[in-house]
């Protein structure tokens, strides 16, 4: 604690305030200064020498306790770079009015009243500021943005991991290593897609299709179904008896779950559905939709393209194809 505040420059702003202080005092004892009008400049000279360093001192100390917020690691969770920002332009705003009142010899009651009449005016030109203020209470109120988040705004012009959220940007990096800065009453004002929930659940859902030529679908033989069962894997304890009708697209899907249920990064403790959808010209569509436990970019992607490669590969073993728009254009 002592060290962070050593380091935040607060006791050396304090310190700076004692020479004013004491000077303050003594100067009506000083002979160096003659006459009242000397005096009364150098008395307010020192008063807003004074008023200065106490506001960079209480600014010193409040970037202080952000830093000693933030090394307790709850930056993340509730980011108050926002809020601090907020008290320095408070802080600076009724030092500088204090200051102002100092050298024109007025009360800063009576500046602040001028001031409301042109309340107006200094909302025009603080309007970011308010805008970005309610606006950060309102995602911080809500949870609805973390530093480190994965969001994706949905004009496209962000998608990456919050880097910093303050009063008037929140600052993104994209995959590609950009940098985007966008208003938070942006975000309020606008939809946006955060990847927490899907980083913080048990896996990362993958949905995908893939579409059958319909041309080849048929009813199963007996020496396919024995066939099947001795040659594919976790096939064994198919019906074979009789009582059920299987066609080769049946025993497909039968297939492709078996095979997630046995794969180590499938998450088995959450939805793992294997469905036929609605015919189209395309093909017959199954859809496959599951989640991976592994949820890191990269080692998802790999993953999810080796199960792929791996199911496309095996349509064949069932006397099936993929559907494939032919080339229409002619052969030179």
């Amino acid at each position: 604690m002592k060290s962070k505040i050593l380091r935040g420059k607060v006791f050396r702003y304090i310190v700076y305030i004692l020479p004013g202080v004491v000077l303050y005092y003594l100067l009506p004892y000083l002979e160096a200064i003659e006459g009242e009008t000397m005096l009364t400049i150098t008395t307010r000279l020192c008063e807003v020498y004074i008023i200065g360093c106490v506001l960079f001192a209480i600014n010193a100390f409040l970037l202080t306790m952000l830093d000693l917020y933030n090394a307790k690691g709850k930056r993340r969770s509730r980011p108050m770079k926002g809020l601090v920002q907020v008290f320095q332009v408070l802080l600076f705003f009724v030092g500088g009015i204090l200051i102002v009142s100092i050298l024109i010899n007025k009360s800063p009651t009576a500046l602040f009243a001028g001031l409301g009449a042109s309340a107006a005016v200094l909302m025009l030109i603080f309007k970011d500021t308010i805008l970005g203020f309610v606006s950060g209470v309102q995602l911080s109120a809500n949870d609805m943005l973390r530093i480190g988040d994965w969001i994706q705004l949905s004009d496209g012009s962000a998608n990456g991991v919050v880097l910093e959220i303050t009063l008037n940007t929140v600052k993104i990096q994209n995959w590609d290593n950009t940098i985007s800065t966008v208003p938070p009453y942006t975000l309020v004002n606008t939809t946006f897609k955060n990847w927490r929930g899907m980083q913080e659940s048990g896996g990362r859902r993958v949905a995908k299709t893939i579409k059958l030529d319909m041309k080849t679908l048929k009813f199963c033989t007996d020496d396919m179904l024995t066939r099947i069962r001795e040659e594919i894997p976790w096939m064994k304890d198919i019906d074979t008896s009789g009582k059920k009708s299987w066609t080769n697209a049946q025993l497909y899907r039968f297939y492709i779950e078996r095979y997630l249920v046995h794969h180590p990064i499938v998450c088995q403790n959450l939805d793992l559905i294997i469905t036929q959808k609605e015919p189209t010209q395309f093909g017959l569509p199954i859809e496959v939709y599951f989640f991976l436990s592994d949820k890191v970019w990269k080692e998802y992607e790999e993953i999810q393209s080796d199960i792929f490669d791996h199911l496309l590969v095996m349509v064949k073993e069932f006397d099936l194809k993929l559907y494939q728009l032919e080339n229409s254009l002619p052969t030179v």
